[in-house]
């Protein structure tokens, strides 16, 4: 029964892990579009009066979007860094200290 508890949180772990990495990358995706759209179809400055668009969308509707899925993309960052905080620490012992700390698994095969 203990086993089945200790399996299921590790696959909670790691489903949890998976999608805020998942999230991450498409906050990202998101970010680096819009960035690149504002960046060099919407040079700054109005022409002529003129909304400048992109795709259809506005100016100032790209850069929303890319201000909320930077920050999203912060956010997920953030969490991501703490799910494996205990890892950062170990290794970053290992590599600075003569104390070494062992990274602890499952010993489990890793499917991809």
């Amino acid at each position: 029964m203990k086993e089945n508890m200790l399996q299921f949180s590790h696959m909670n772990k790691s489903k949890i892990n998976y999608i805020i990495d998942f999230l991450a990358l498409v906050s990202f995706v998101v970010t680096a579009l819009s960035g690149l759209a504002i960046k060099f179809f919407m040079p700054s400055g109005v022409r002529q009066g003129r909304l400048q668009e992109f795709l259809g969308i506005q100016k100032g509707v790209w850069s929303e979007i890319h201000d909320w899925f930077g920050m999203l993309l912060i956010i997920f960052v953030l969490i991501h860094l703490i799910l494996h905080w205990n890892w950062i620490v170990c290794l970053t012992k290992n590599i600075f200290h003569s104390d070494k700390c062992e990274i602890k698994t499952d010993n489990r095969p890793v499917a991809f």
